[in-house]
This record gives C-alpha cells, sequence and structure tokens, in this order.
C-alpha cells in the first residue's frame, strides 16, 4: 500500500495535499472542516501587522471564465489578505495545532518591507505553535499597490533582504512564496535561497481582467461601477505554474531547492504531474472553492491507486523524476517522426480534423464521400503536428504513430534516424552548416 506521507522541510503531514493561503483557510471553522476531510496541512490566509484593520469590498470579489459546458477554467479574485483582527487569528491557529498536532499549519505573513514590521510579527506567530510561515510576496493586487505582495517578489533584491531578516528572527522553516507576474521565475527564486529560505512556493496568481461587462463597461467584477485587475488562478494556470516550476527545479543556481507546488491543482493527476516535476507537495484552492473539502478524499485514493499500480511506495520514488526530460528546443531530437492515424471505428465524421488541418495546418487530411463521409490523412504532407488530436472531439479516435527507426519518411524522402540528437548538429540549422564548411 502506497505511503502519502510527506515531510516537507521539516514539516510532516499525512498526505501531500494542503490548502493554499486564501478563503478556505481564513478561519478555524474553515480549517477544521478541512482536517475532519482529510486534508494533510492548510497555509492560514495571510495576516498582516497589528493596526488599522484591512478592509475588503462588500460586493463581488470573483470574476470566472468557464468552459462550454459551464465548468469552472478561473477566477480572478479581488480579495486583499484576512480583514479579522490579528489576534483572533493567532489563537484559532494555536487552538488548531494543538487539537490537529499530525496536521501542517503553516501561517502566510504580509507586512510592510520594513525588517521591524517582520521582528515584531514573527514572534507572535511563533507563540502559537505553527510549523512555519508563508511570505507573501505573490498577491498582485490592492496589497501590492502598498508595497507589500508582488511589489516585493518582482524585485530580488528585497526578496533577499525579507528572507534574511525573517530567518534571524525566527526558528520556524520559512518557505518564500513567488510572484508569477515576473519574466524570469528563477531570478527571485535564487534571490529568496540566497536570503536562506527553506523552500519556496509558486505561483501566487497571475495578474488579469477576466471580462468587461459591455451595459455598463466595467472590468468583472464590477464594484459600483469600476473595476480593477485581480489575480488569476484555477485549472486554467496550471500550464503556467507547471513551465515556473519546471524552471526553478532545473536551474543549477537553485539546486537542492525545496518547492511547494501551486496552480490549477484539481486532481491526483495534477498533483502527480507537479512532483513529477521536483515539487515536495501540492497546495490547492481554488478546486475546494468550486467543488468542497472532500474533493481531497478523490485526490488522496487516486494518488494511492497510481501509485500502487506503479509500484511507487513512498511520495520520493517518483518526485522529481520528470526534471530531467525537460530540455531546451535545441536539444529535442528532430530525426523522432510521427504520423497521425485515424481510427475509422472511433470516427464520428464530423470533420473537426480535417477543417484545422486543411484551413489552419498542412493540408494533410482528406475528405473523401462515397456514402459516407471519410478522413484519411495524406502522410506525405503530415508534419506529425497533433493538431488533429487536440481539436478530435472523440478520445483515442486520432493517434501520433512513430515512423521506426530506418523507415522512410515520405514527406521529406529521408530516412528516420537518431544520427542527429539535437538542433545544434542537425544539417538544417544554418549555423551547424557554417561551423562544418
Amino acid at each position: 500500500m502506497a505511503n502519502l506521507a510527506a515531510d516537507f522541510v521539516g514539516i510532516k503531514s499525512p498526505n501531500p495535499f494542503w490548502l493554499a493561503s486564501a478563503p478556505p483557510t481564513d478561519k478555524a471553522y474553515n480549517v477544521t472542516r478541512a482536517f475532519k476531510a482529510g486534508w494533510g496541512g492548510v497555509v492560514w490566509k495571510t495576516l498582516g501587522e497589528e493596526g488599522p484593520p484591512v478592509v475588503n469590498v462588500n460586493g463581488p470579489r470573483y470574476g470566472a471564465i468557464w468552459g462550454a459546458d459551464r465548468r469552472l477554467l478561473g477566477l480572478n479574485n479581488i480579495e486583499l489578505i484576512t480583514d479579522r483582527d490579528l489576534y483572533v487569528n493567532l489563537r484559532e491557529i494555536k487552538q488548531i495545532k494543538k487539537d490537529w498536532p499530525d496536521r501542517a499549519v503553516v501561517v502566510s505573513l504580509m507586512v510592510p518591507c520594513e525588517e521591524q514590521a517582520w521582528k515584531a510579527i514573527l514572534p507572535l506567530v511563533e507563540e502559537t505553535g505553527a510549523d512555519g510561515v508563508e511570505l507573501n510576496f505573490g498577491c498582485p493586487h490592492g496589497m501590492s499597490e502598498r508595497g507589500m505582495g508582488s511589489a516585493v517578489g518582482q524585485v530580488p533584491e528585497y526578496v533577499e533582504m525579507v528572507v534574511r531578516w525573517c530567518k534571524a528572527h525566527t526558528r520556524m522553516p520559512v518557505i518564500t512564496k513567488l510572484t508569477p507576474n515576473i519574466t524570469d521565475i528563477r531570478k527571485p527564486a535564487r534571490a529568496a535561497k540566497a536570503g536562506g529560505t527553506d523552500a519556496v512556493s509558486l505561483i501566487n496568481t497571475i495578474n488579469s481582467i477576466t471580462a468587461i461587462d459591455l451595459d455598463t463597461f466595467s472590468p468583472e467584477p464590477s464594484i459600483d461601477g469600476k473595476g480593477t485587475h485581480g489575480g488569476y488562478c484555477g485549472p486554467a494556470v496550471k500550464p503556467i505554474a507547471l513551465s515556473m516550476v519546471s524552471e526553478i527545479a532545473r536551474d543549477a543556481e537553485c539546486a537542492g531547492l525545496p518547492i511547494s507546488a501551486i496552480g490549477g491543482i484539481t486532481t491526483w493527476r495534477d498533483a502527480a504531474e507537479f512532483m513529477a516535476l521536483g515539487a515536495g507537495n501540492v497546495q490547492v484552492c481554488t478546486a475546494a472553492m468550486t467543488y468542497g473539502f472532500k474533493i481531497v478524499q478523490e485526490m488522496i485514493s487516486g494518488l494511492e491507486n497510481w501509485m500502487d499500480a506503479k509500484g511507487h511506495r513512498t511520495l520520493a520514488d517518483f518526485t522529481g523524476r520528470a526534471v530531467a526530460n525537460v530540455t531546451d528546443w535545441q536539444y529535442l531530437n528532430l530525426n523522432y517522426v510521427t504520423k497521425a492515424r485515424i481510427d475509422q471505428d472511433k470516427c464520428i465524421s464530423c470533420g473537426r480534423c480535417h477543417i484545422a488541418c486543411e484551413d489552419t495546418s498542412h493540408q494533410a487530411i482528406t475528405l473523401t464521400v462515397n456514402g459516407k463521409r471519410r478522413f484519411e490523412v495524406i502522410e506525405e504532407e503530415c508534419v506529425g503536428c497533433n493538431l488533429c488530436v487536440n481539436v478530435c472531439p472523440v478520445e483515442g479516435c486520432i493517434e501520433m504513430v512513430p515512423l521506426a527507426a530506418g523507415a522512410v519518411d515520405r514527406r521529406t524522402g529521408l530516412k528516420v534516424s537518431g544520427k542527429f540528437a539535437d538542433w545544434t548538429t542537425h544539417p538544417n540549422n544554418p549555423m551547424a552548416r557554417t561551423a562544418a564548411e
């Protein structure tokens, strides 16, 4: 039986599924329900410094993007950090940790970019018995205009400076939450490591406006006729998050830096993909807000079943296994050739593959009508792009079949071989030809 127990920078939890810092972790009531449902840990919604309370809008806080079936693909939120009293939060955190000692309780923090502000709040969190802190350098709206959140996360020097302050003033593990609103995610990650962070978490939300109301001409969500940019999250951001996690996992200067992955995780498979790219655990928000806390039970059983089927006894057996297979374009094998194949028994003759290929690709799928519409691949024209696979509504109807080594690619007339392993030595590369000449 697979063992899902996780140990992330010394923070133990019965499984790698944590709730991210967000509305689902705003109070003890929610966290208790989450732990009863089976979540392995939580990152408490971001606390701010003692002083005037944070005031959130009393109106719509979310914009949304839906698929054709009304399935929620992404949320844009304009909610700020917790608007509950600091000491109420601290008391609840302490009680939760006492009631649930086997679960991970990490506290997200965001205070002004001044050492004294961080020095003041860290002991208060430490006294609760929390397992660690997460430095919120990611929030792109509201707080960033006040010099916090992504305003810090976008400046590597600030990231390193604040991490150093926190490591100097607490015994707790420090997790640095990175903003995706930056050109190169490796730079703040490197800065966090240089400052002594125990781990990084990513991604936070992406700057976004999801829609404009064409009657009022106000961005959604609209507050009295006005709107603002917010943070985008949900399944739609998963590809961006996977790429950014892989960038850190592959970076030599970030070698050994533990990663807590966030971004569109909805199923056990999503979690396994992030962990295969080097993440030690995952954090979830939008899926819980969409389907409720019990979604974690499917995540747990799904991951256990997959691990059992693959022979993985612990999370470490597959964590990081995909990192070596992520490479730069120039190292891809240009002699690897695939061709599309259409399973005529599964084809429903909708014609989407033909139209997509005919109008926007390589005119490699023919339509013949002989009592029945039939679509076939012209191998000489097929470049193996797999657009047809992606637009086909029938799973498994079209597949990409690799040509065996030694076979002739009828499109080019060349034999398929593994002679040229990458673009740097391929004869079609002008620079390679020049060097050879």
